[in-house]
């Protein structure tokens, strides 16, 4: 039998959401993209919902993760500032730091 222990992570600011996989995964496409409604759409989400993710995450932070300039003759788009950068780098350590604790812990499930 191949036993695998699974886990969801996020990171709380006082009791509200600052990230989780899907913020993290939005601010990368937003970053790829640059463009909040270019990230949204490559991850078949609303503009509203990702609009609403990624104001919740700004106003949660000490510092921005995410500036908009409105569109206009150069056009508008987003960036993941330096902190959100570090932010979402900080996420995908602890992730993958979780991950491979609880791989490692299947062997206490598999001798049973």
């Amino acid at each position: 039998m191949n036993y695998k222990i699974k886990s969801r992570i996020w990171i709380e600011v006082d009791d509200q959401v600052l990230l989780g996989h899907g913020r993290v995964e939005l601010l990368k496409a937003i970053n790829k993209c640059g463009s909040l409604s270019k990230g949204a759409r490559s991850l078949d989400m609303s503009y509203k919902k990702a609009w609403d993710l990624v104001d919740a995450m700004n106003k949660a932070a000490k510092q921005p993760l995410v500036e908009t300039a409105i569109g206009g003759k150069n056009g508008g788009g987003a960036t993941v500032t330096p902190y959100g950068t570090a932010l979402v780098n900080a996420f995908d350590d602890i992730n993958k730091k979780c991950w491979k604790f609880l791989d490692n812990q299947t062997k206490n499930i598999k001798d049973l």
